[in-house]
């Protein structure tokens, strides 16, 4: 009895697993897995040899952004692609290296460090295959590096929700999963640092290319971050406004222009009543609304003649 039971175990897993590589490209030249990586040897020892039993028909490809350490051999002895950079060129410039290198009809980018699970990126090429254009890993709470990195990315997200209209479970997260030929229109648009996450999920809204998130937990990481708070805060902040830039150029800017108008506005109604005047303080205010909201239209039609082109590619 209990070895009947077994043998139908054992049939039920064999025939989830099948059914898992029948859904996930399995052929030469179908999927490549890009990971930038800049001293990542520790993380690197542990992901590699798991992504080459798990996919190993896959074309694995480490983008050396410039490493000092072990990189280089660890890739060596594993056997995958390496894409070498003469010096550190920045995370989004080693995904637009590995990208361009790429063969695969899919593309699967996800760190180098660790953080990732190599087992996740079934769960992304599934979800690709329902008619998406890029799916992203979307981290839960428990995997945010630290309650005031929890809070920005939460920031981010209720931001660019708003811009979009659609809910974004995880602007920031890199690791995601997308049909090539997509990716690779917005190449030209990516930024050589730490946002082009970012900017290539704004991007493929922008173009009315369908995003799915799919939830993940995220391990801690090996080896030490590259981001410094001190140094690339600001950077962070630039990307709250580049996510509506990119979009909807509009919906920043005409706030901006409606507070610099009712402020003149007021301004005016209490200089009018109190003294009689209208005084040069409201005329600067007025002037300030009308350049913001012409910015705001000059923004749309270059975002519009940016992604006009990128359609004609």
């Amino acid at each position: 009895m209990s070895a009947t039971t077994g043998h139908h175990i054992s049939l039920s897993e064999h025939h989830w697993e099948q059914t898992l590589l029948t859904r996930s490209p399995k052929r030469a030249g179908e999927l490549s897995i890009i990971l930038p990586a800049k001293n990542e040897a520790e993380g690197l020892r542990i992901v590699l040899p798991e992504l080459v039993k798990s996919f190993p028909h896959a074309e694995i490809i480490v983008v050396n952004d410039g490493s000092s350490d072990d990189t280089v051999s660890v890739c060596q002895e594993h056997r995958v692609k390496l894409v070498n950079r003469p010096y550190a060129m920045g995370n989004g410039a080693a995904i637009k290296a590995g990208a361009r290198e790429a063969t695969g009809n899919i593309l699967v980018f996800m760190d180098a460090d660790g953080q990732h699970k190599p087992e996740d990126i079934s769960k992304l090429l599934q979800k690709l295959e329902e008619g998406f254009d890029v799916v992203v890993g979307a981290r839960d709470g428990n995997s945010q590096a630290s309650l005031g990195r929890w809070f920005a990315n939460f920031g981010y997200n209720r931001f660019a929700s708003l811009i979009v209209g659609r809910r974004i479970d995880d602007l920031t997260s890199g690791f995601r999963a997308a049909k090539a030929s997509r990716f690779k229109e917005f190449l030209h648009l990516l930024p050589n640092g730490f946002s082009y996450p970012t900017t290539s999920t704004m991007a493929f809204f922008r173009s009315g290319y369908p995003v799915a998130y799919v939830p993940i937990q995220t391990k801690k990481r090996s080896g030490k971050s590259h981001i410094k708070w001190a140094r690339d805060g600001l950077r962070f902040l630039v990307i709250v406004f580049k996510v509506g830039t990119l979009y909807a150029p509009l919906k920043i800017f005409i706030p901006f222009s409606g507070v610099s108008f009712m402020a003149g506005l007021a301004n005016y109604a209490y200089t009018y009543f109190t003294e009689g005047r209208f005084t040069n303080m409201s005329a600067v205010l007025f002037i300030v609304a009308i350049l913001i909201f012409l910015m705001g239209l000059l923004s749309e039609q270059i975002t519009m003649l940016l992604f006009q082109k990128t359609d004609q590619r």
